[in-house]
């Protein structure tokens, strides 16, 4: 453990608040995470955390301590944090007294493996992070196998990510690829595609989604691209009256 850090203009909490933009996080390779939740799922799924910034008078729980111990175990450098600091580095309206620094995973679509029988969900082009991390808590909750990001819009390792999946970035499987790639990686792998879209007029409940099988949608504004539209093997709709 280094010395308190008091200053807000302390040169660590400027790096802090750099990452949280794309910029400074593809230059360094490395994403925030801050919250009770979404670092002890890092820490379950096995990720490396370089810094944990810790500030106990934030605390709001009883298990902070256990994390700060295990991400300590793993080689993790803590460093306190006076609470007017940790307030200037943290993202968050209500700052919890946790907040990391790790390597960014790899995500290459050739490094995913997926069972045979996979469930897989594909999302083109989201804009926005919030809906993204949502989009992964979701497919935690569903069993889905693997996440693929096609032509992001948006950066998997925002903070914002990372805070609305509530820590499913690092346990649900993620690639990140073209639409052309994801294309070709579902048919060598065997996997049906079911794009959504309100032109289709097959219901969700009608089709035939038994696995292998990848349920694609697309951006908030535009839905899915001509692209994914053509090489589905099915068009599906999800009925939304209002």
């Amino acid at each position: 453990m280094i010395d308190p850090i008091t200053s807000p203009a302390n040169t660590r909490i400027k790096a802090l608040v750099r990452l949280r933009g794309r910029r400074e996080r593809d230059r360094t390779g490395r994403v925030l995470i801050e919250g009770f939740r979404e670092l002890r799922r890092a820490l379950d799924a096995g990720l490396p955390i370089a810094e944990l910034y810790v500030c106990p008078d934030l605390y709001l729980g009883t298990g902070e301590d256990a994390v700060v111990h295990g991400a300590a175990a793993s080689g993790a450098v803590i460093v306190p944090v006076a609470p007017e600091a940790f307030r200037k580095a943290s993202y968050r309206d209500r700052p919890e007294g946790l907040l990391a620094v790790a390597e960014q995973f790899p995500v290459g679509l050739e490094l995913l493996e997926v069972p045979e029988g996979a469930l897989v969900l594909v999302a083109e082009s989201i804009e926005k992070p919030g809906n993204l991390g949502t989009m992964l808590r979701t497919a935690d909750a569903a069993g889905v196998h693997a996440v693929l990001v096609c032509d992001p819009t948006t950066d998997p390792f925002n903070p914002n990510v990372v805070r609305a999946s509530l820590g499913t970035l690092f346990t649900v499987p993620i690639a990140i690829a073209s639409t052309s790639e994801t294309i070709s990686w579902l048919r060598s792998h065997g996997i049906r595609s079911h794009a959504t879209t309100p032109d289709a007029t097959t219901p969700l409940w009608e089709a035939d989604l038994a696995a292998p099988c990848a349920v694609v949608v697309g951006s908030e504004q535009y839905g899915l691209s001509e692209a994914w539209l053509g090489a589905a093997d099915e068009r599906i709709l999800i009925p939304m009256p209002g």
